[in-house]
């Protein structure tokens, strides 16, 4: 790799990782602050209860969507590395995007066997 794009992509991929951290962990406790604070008032009731219960169902299958993608696009990183491709080819590329629709496509049709029983 380039060592110029490294010394940029480097520190762009720690502190957008830190970032995003910090964003989910943030996100978190502000829910449950949040829901703590309407159980406290009295204000859980029936249309409530739906909002905290489809928020959860919604991710549901998260685990299994970003498993899939990570290990698909982790394939195909593996298969780049045995396939012979030029500098400037958009080669690995579409094979990258191939890879990890495949993984989205695979998601797409366990969920959708899971919610059809």
């Amino acid at each position: 790799m380039n060592e110029n794009l490294k010394d940029v992509l480097m520190p762009l991929t720690i502190i957008g990782t830190f970032g995003m951290s910090l964003l989910f962990f943030a996100r978190t406790i502000t829910d449950y602050i949040l829901k703590k604070k309407m159980i406290e008032k009295g204000f859980v009731n029936d249309d409530t209860q739906a909002i905290f219960k489809r928020h959860t169902e919604e991710n549901k299958f998260s685990t299994l969507k970003w498993g899939l993608i990570i290990l698909s696009a982790g394939l195909a990183l593996i298969i780049l590395e045995y396939v012979p491709y030029e500098r400037e080819s958009p080669l690995p590329y579409g094979i990258f995007a191939v890879a990890v629709s495949l993984g989205f496509l695979l998601y797409y049709f366990l969920v959708r066997k899971d919610l059809n029983k």
